[in-house]
């Protein structure tokens, strides 16, 4: 029974993250041949303010690029 978890910022409505975790589904059956009955896949939805890269969370803005980088 393959199990797919997606994390992801919160902010995407239902109706595409529901036709995320239905292409997901429909990918893994076709690549593993898994019947579909047995796919387990879900999304977790994490506010912006709690997901970090480095030191800047995802509500923060990002910071102005430098010149000559």
């Amino acid at each position: 029974m393959p199990i797919v978890h997606i994390n992801l910022v919160e902010g995407r409505d239902d109706a595409t993250v529901k036709a995320c975790v239905k292409a997901v589904a429909r990918t893994v059956h076709e690549t593993l041949g898994a019947p579909l009955e047995s796919i387990r896949v879900y999304a977790t939805q994490v506010p912006a303010a709690h997901w970090a890269v480095g030191e800047r969370t995802k509500d923060e803005p990002a910071a102005p690029a430098k010149a000559g980088t």
